[in-house]
Formats: structure tokens, sequence, C-alpha cells
């Protein structure tokens, strides 16, 4: 007794291969656009392999019931280009690629479809070229970060669109042009009404700053124009914003005087105006109670003395008035500001003998008055800052040695953070380094850096250990797999931001996972963690993590003699274990070979040789069809055990071929399948009018199938999108498959091609006004050879009502069928004609005395074609 599994073909489902692919159609492939994106990065995580994300739990990947909302892939080493398949997800609310430097190419306007994307960031790539006005679509869109990458062009104006943005940072780009305000429809950055924060710092942004940009309405903190081209003097109306925190306006070409209403920005704390053209009289500052950090060097002011408002700023840490054209004597009192911490007022022509007088700040650290005129200084005791009066009248007498003389000052610090209490000393390996609770481990590294700090004195322990702290909570608080962080090396760099080296050591192991890595990135890269106040804004860049816990690990240098020799003892075996091992696989190979040839009628054929021409069967048989029908009891309800791929599957017995063996029976299709002669491989040609009456016969039968069946598993690239959301398949179901089987017709490509997806594909190619819908790119050439493309548009017209989204939106199969006859005959083609001739092959010879694709469907073939005599040799 033998048991037999029949199998049912069905047109529903096709033997088209996707390339091992699987997916949701269009809005629920998830998987499939995520293959795709693959297929343009490398460097991937590992684990991004399987049929669903959600269930598998794809490294940093996020979903909400089963749709992916969030991916965060932060310093993994990603390299390639982001494609536009990214487009397709979604449900995407955050996408955060930040620190992956070889991440390359332009950013995709299909960017602009991701309606429900909250978050986007992508700091410290190395995305370029011109930033796409599809950003002006995401109007869900609350934080924007593109700082660090190489974008060119101007700042798209339909980024005013994002009436939900509150982030916006394109700072270290090469953008250019103008700042985009609002004119008549053409949208700007002036409608942001509820932003918080302009970086447009280290750019090429050119032209005035339109009085336009700002207005009382708007609750802007940051505004930072560091470092551009921007000419034209500064618009009164920034003093209308009065939440402003931090406002520079540093290193760009504006002129003219500084407006007097800027002192009504009492929130201020940092203050930039330095290397401008300003003109006129220094700006009034009284009022500006909580400025800390205050720089106007650099400029054409008039020449005045240091006047008396300045000594009213009592929170004032950091005065930076060099080359200010300062004159007279330098007062008593501005030493004695409570906060202050940093005094340069090189390059002017300050006068008289300095004197910090008795009560001056115990903060005071550094003074720099390089360049003055300052003939004598009074010492007094316990002062301790570093004092520079080089090139001043003081410091010419030959036979000077005070110490305020001597240029070697490094106002950088060395600070890094201690080690608690190692005993003994922690000995790691050379890619290792001991944390600060005394473990070797793998550390993620990178550097904080901190545009308008309000501080000045770097050697100031306490800072740093306040920022420690701070970021441990934060992490904590978020539980990240942290054990520990250290932080050096602050320095300011030319663009006076504080940079401090930051490594982060891993809990529970010696290495982080990607999960981890992309956490904390995450929390850094979006703002999450918030520094002290005194630190302004910032941004951080990640390096690549190379040390994941699924990569192989490095052993220690030392290695005693006695484990040499095991590790050598043990290999000596392993290799003699292993010859042995691979005799008996070769010798095993060859009778699984020899038994595959005797008892498989198809081990030695070629299906890519010899076009569509049958293998020679030998030790198989043919069944009829009533043979068949015996064996499964009339296809009998209780015979059925499923469905799959080819469609409903049967099991069924033979009472007199007892070999004891299993098998699959399939209906022989003589010719070939239709893939084969899309593909050329059946050597079969397919004009226009041939795949007409085929997509006739499929429609036909389709239309008089009523069973819709609620437990299936097809192939994916042809299932209908509802069905991943109800787990029912309707009669509309079969109408979104079919859909996909007529643009397959037309293309001769997979539903899934390459991440591909055959819709999407045929959609933005197409352009209504033009001739063939401009899709001559995307058809099969050989569609065209002998027929005029007539009604092809119509064929077009009604493949992509077939797959539409939802099922109330396509037609019935009846209604294909009518237009598919009203296409034949609009075609010249007869649509009730029973048959066609043969259609030549490539060679120009015919393959058989009859076409196989007629009368029934698509995708089944007469059994008239093979003789049901045929019996086993």
């Amino acid at each position: 007794m033998v048991t037999l599994f029949f199998v049912n073909y069905d047109k529903r489902a096709s033997g088209s291969n996707n390339g091992g692919r699987t997916g949701k159609a269009e809005e629920t492939f998830s998987v499939v656009y995520l293959q795709a994106l693959m297929d343009n990065l490398h460097n991937t995580p590992p684990n991004w392999v399987g049929s669903d994300p959600c269930v598998e739990k794809w490294d940093g990947i996020s979903c909400i019931e089963s749709r992916v909302t969030s991916i965060t892939l932060s310093s993994i080493g990603l390299s390639g280009e982001l494609s536009g398949d990214i487009g397709q997800l979604s449900e995407l609310q955050t996408l955060d690629l930040s620190y992956n430097k070889d991440l390359t190419g332009s950013l995709t306007p299909d960017i602009g479809n991701l309606k429900k994307l909250s978050n986007l960031i992508l700091v410290g790539c190395g995305f370029n070229g011109p930033l796409p006005e599809t950003l002006g679509s995401l109007t869900q869109l609350g934080y924007l970060a593109l700082n660090s990458n190489g974008f060119t062009g101007s700042i798209p104006p339909s980024i005013g669109n994002l009436s939900k943005l509150y982030w916006l940072d394109l700072a270290d780009n090469k953008l250019s042009g103008p700042i985009p305000v609002s004119k008549g429809p053409t949208p700007g950055l002036d409608q942001l009404v509820n932003i918080k924060h302009f970086h447009f710092g280290k750019n090429k942004l050119s032209g005035e700053i339109p009085p336009r940009l700002f207005s009382s309405k708007m609750s802007l903190k940051h505004v930072l124009f560091e470092e551009n081209q921007l000419t034209g003097t500064v618009p009164l109306t920034l003093g209308l914003v009065q939440n402003l925190e931090v406002l520079r306006l540093d290193r760009n070409l504006l002129s003219g005087e500084v407006p007097s209403n800027i002192n009504n920005l009492t929130s201020l704390n940092q203050l930039y105006l330095s290397n401008n053209n300003f003109e006129g009289p220094l700006p009034n500052l009284t009022g500006m109670k909580i400025l800390n950090y205050l720089d106007m060097s650099n400029n054409s002011f008039q020449p005045s003395e240091i006047p008396p408002w300045l000594s009213s700023l009592q929170s004032l840490t950091t005065l930076m008035m060099q080359d200010t054209g300062l004159i007279g004597e330098v007062p008593v009192d501005l030493f004695s500001i409570p906060q202050i911490e940093t005094l340069v007022l090189r390059n002017n022509e300050l006068n008289g003998t300095l004197d910090f007088g008795a009560s001056y700040s115990n903060h005071l650290h550094f003074i720099d008055m390089t360049n003055n005129l300052i003939s004598g200084y009074t010492e007094r005791s316990r002062y301790s800052a570093d004092l520079i009066l080089i090139s001043n009248p003081i410091c010419r007498e030959s036979d000077t040695t005070a110490s305020y003389c001597d240029p070697l000052i490094d106002s950088n610090s060395s600070y890094s953070t201690p080690q608690n209490n190692c005993i003994p000393e922690t000995t790691c390996t050379s890619d290792q380094v001991s944390s600060p609770n005394c473990k070797c481990s793998y550390p993620y590294t990178g550097t904080l850096t901190f545009r308008a700090p309000s501080f000045s004195n770097l050697g100031n322990s306490t800072i740093y250990t306040s920022l420690r702290s701070s970021i441990m909570v934060s992490f904590e608080s978020n539980h990240l797999p942290v054990d520990s962080l250290s932080l050096s090396q602050p320095t300011k760099n030319s663009d006076d931001y504080l940079e401090i080296n930051l490594a982060i050591f891993p809990s529970g192991g010696e290495r982080f996972n990607r999960s981890g890595i992309s956490q904390i990135g995450f929390i850094l890269s979006n703002q999450t963690y918030k520094p002290p106040h005194s630190f302004g804004p910032y941004f951080f860049l990640g390096h690549n993590y190379d040390f994941f816990s699924d990569a192989p690990k490095r052993k220690g240098k030392s290695i005693g003699i006695g484990v040499t020799i095991g590790v050598v003892v043990g290999g000596c075996v392993l290799v003699i274990l292993l010859i042995i091992a691979g005799i008996y696989a070769f010798r095993e190979k060859g009778r699984a070979e020899r038994a595959t040839k005797k008892n498989s009628p198809f081990a030695s054929w070629d299906p890519d040789k010899g076009g569509g021409d049958c293998p020679q069967l030998k030790g198989a048989r043919s069944f009829t069809y009533e043979e068949l029908k015996t064996c499964t009891n009339n296809f009998a309800i209780t015979a059925n055990i499923g469905s799959g791929g080819y469609g409903m599957v049967y099991r069924g017995t033979l009472p007199k071929w007892a070999i004891g063996e299993q098998m699959l029976v399939y209906e022989f299709i003589v010719n070939g399948t239709l893939k084969d002669s899309l593909s050329g491989r059946s050597g079969i040609r397919l004009d226009w009018m041939r795949r007409l009456k085929i997509i006739l016969g499929a429609a036909r039968g389709d239309a008089d199938r009523t069973h819709v069946t609620t437990q299936v598993k097809g192939t994916m690239g042809y299932m209908d999108p509802e069905y991943y959301m109800t787990q029912q398949l309707t009669e509309k179901s079969d109408v979104y498959s079919f859909g996909i089987v007529m643009l397959e017709l037309i293309t001769a490509r997979n539903p899934i091609e390459k991440g591909k997806y055959i819709v999407r594909e045929v959609k933005e190619a197409m352009d209504r006004e033009k001739d063939l819908y401009n899709l001559r790119e995307v058809l099969d050439p050989i569609i065209g050879l002998t027929h005029e493309l007539q009604g092809l548009e119509r064929f077009v017209d009604i493949a992509l009502r077939c797959v539409e989204d939802t099922g109330n939106q396509r037609p019935r199969m009846s209604e294909v069928v009518k237009e598919i006859e009203s296409i034949m005959e609009l075609a010249g083609f007869n649509p009730n004609a029973e048959s066609a001739s043969a259609s030549e092959s490539y060679e120009g010879k015919s393959k058989g005395s009859g076409h196989p694709y007629l009368n029934e469907s698509l995708f089944s073939y007469s059994g008239g074609l093979l003789d049901s005599n045929l019996e086993a040799k």
C-alpha cells in the first residue's frame, strides 16, 4: 500500500518563483521591503532572516500589531544607500540610522510616503545630494535631524508644512541658498509656530535673515545660524522671540547695527555675535539677567570704553570681546561678577594699570588681555587665575620674567573619569578597556559635542561629574544595558564647541549586542537624554561598534604552555576525526547518488537544456484522472489534507503498487509552465494575441469558481493584502491575485523580484499622458513582435483596479471577463475562438501540435497532451 499525495493545481497560486523572498503586498509587505532595503545595504543585522520581522524580533525593528513601526540601527556599520523601498513601510513612525558614516547616496523622495513618521534621524551618516521636497509631506513629523552629513542644495520650503515639527537640525552639511519663508502659496519656515530648535550651523546659507522668519507666536529656544554666509542686518523681529535661550549668529557676514530690542530676549543664556561686520555702538544688553556667555568679538563696533551695564550681568560666566574697539581702563567691578570664569579682551586699546580689586570672583580662572596698552598690574594675594598680558607695554620690558608674559597656556583639560579604587589594578587585553567599575569590556564610544555651553572653565571636574551622573540616570531610567561610563579629553574646538569623548560600558557581559547599541544610540540621537542646562544644545556622534556579542571573541595575548599543548593535541585529534568523517561521508554520498538515480526519473534531467522537451521517464508512471479519482475516493473531504502553493492537497492510496514509498503527483505539463514561456526557457513565443487568450481563459475559469478557502498558504506576491489583517480570503482576494497575474503576463516579471514589487514598479513607470502609458521599459519586449498592442492601456487599467488595496475597490471577476473580451475585440481578436494556432519558437519551429495555454485557466493544462497509456519503462 502506497500513500499518495495528489495536488490539484489551482490558478490562484502560481508556480512563479519570487526569489525566496516573502512579504505582504504594498502596505503589508514589510519583510519584502526590508529585504529590498538589504539589496542596497551592507552589514545589516545577521538575524534579518525569515518571513516575519515582528515575530522573529529582528534587531532594530519594532512592531505594533505585526506592522513595522520603528527602525533604529545606529552605529552598526551600515553601508550602501537607502533605497526608495523605505517609502513602502507605511506604518513607520521612527527611522534612526544615525552614526553609519558609510551610509551614502541621496535621500530618496519616497521618504515622503511615510505619512505616519514622527522621528527622522540620520545624524552622522554620509548622505549627500539635495533634500527632497517630499519631506514636506511628513505631516506627523516632530523631530527631524539630518545634521553631520553632506547634503547640498537649498532648504526645501515645503518643510514649512510640518506643523508638528519642534526640532529641525540641518547643521554641518553643505546647504546653500536663502532661508525659505512663506510667500503666497509657497510655504516657508516661518509657518513652524511650534518649532523650538533651528539648528542650521556650519552650512553655506546665504542672503539676509528674513524678518518674516520670526514672530511673537513662535516658541523658539535655540537659533543656531553660526558659520554660514548670511548677509544684511539682524531683523528687529528677532526681539519678539522672548523664549529664546541660545542665539548663535557668529561667523557670518552680517552687518549694520545690532538691533536695540535684542535686550528684550531676557531668557537668553548664550549670545554669540562674533566674527561678523557689525557696526555702530555696542548693543546695550541691560536686563539680560540670566545671560551666561557673551561673545561679540571681531566686529567693527565704534570705539568705546567698557560699558558699565556689563557689570550688571550678574550671571555672566564668560565675556569674549576680542577686537571690538574697546578703549580706556578696565573697570575693577568687571572682575567681581559672581560667576565670572573667563575674560578675553585681547586686540583692543585698553590701557592703564590692571587691577582685579579685593573682591574679585573666586571662579575667575582665565584672563586674556593680549595686545593692548596695559602698562601696569596690581597683584593680589590668593589670586590663582591664568593671566596673559603678552604684547602689552608691561611685557615689553627686557628684564620681565612674570608668568603673565609667558604664552604657554593651554585652556583645555586633561580630565578623565577616575576608576573606583581598582585593587589590584585591572589589566585588560589590547582591545578591551577597563571600566570605572574595574571591569574589562568592549565599550561603545563616540563624541558628545555641546554647541553653546554656558561655562568656559574646562578644568572644573565637578561639571563632568554632574554630566556623567545625569547620563547614567537617563540610561538607567530607560533600562539600557549599561554598567558604567567614562568621560575624557574635554576640548574647545575652533567652532567654540565643547567636545568630550564618551565611553559606555556594557552590563551583564563584556560586549553589547545590536539591540543595546541601537537603544543607546537612539536615546542620544533623538535627545531623550537631556544634559544639565548649563551644557546647552548638544549632539552625539557615535563610532561604529565592532565588538557585537555575536561576533567571534578575541583571545587574550598570554596563553600558558599547558594550554598550548592541549590546543595542539586537541587540534590533531580533531583533524584525524574530520578525515575519517570525510571518507565516510564521501562513501555515503556515492550510495545516495546511486539510489537517487535509481529511484528518481528526473535525477539526470536538466530542465534548462532542451527548451520545453519533456524528460525521458524511467521508473515512473503516469496516472489517469480516473485512477486518481479512485485513489482519493472521488476527492473526498476526508482525503483533503490541506492546501499549499499549488492548490488543494489530497491523500490517496494505490492498492496494487505496493513498493512502500510516498510520492507527490502533479498534473503533467508537457510544454512547460507559463513562467517557462515568459522567461524564454520553453522556446514558446507569447505574442499579444496569445496572452489575451490565456488571460481570458483564466478569467472565465476564475469567474466560474464559487468556493473560497479560508485556510491557505498561497505563494507570496499574489496574496490579498487584506488577508494579512483579517486572515480571511474572499472572492475579491482571487481578484487581487488575478491582477498580479495580469501584470506578470505583460511584463514577464515575477511578482516580487529582487525585492521590487511588480505593482509598485508599474505604477512608478506609468504616465497616462504618454503612449502605452510610458510602460515600454517594463513590458516584455516579445509581447509586441507580431501585433500592435491595441488595448494595452485598458488592460493595465483593469489590472490595477484588481490590485487595489481594499476589496471593495476591486471589480468582480465577471466585470474583468467582460473587459478582457472588450479589449480583445478592440485588438481585432475573436474572444470566443476555441483555440489558437501554435506560436513559433525562437528558432522558428513549432514545439508541439497545440498550444498549452487553452480553455480552462492560466495554470491548468490539458491532460490529453500526455498519452494516458504511457507506462513505466
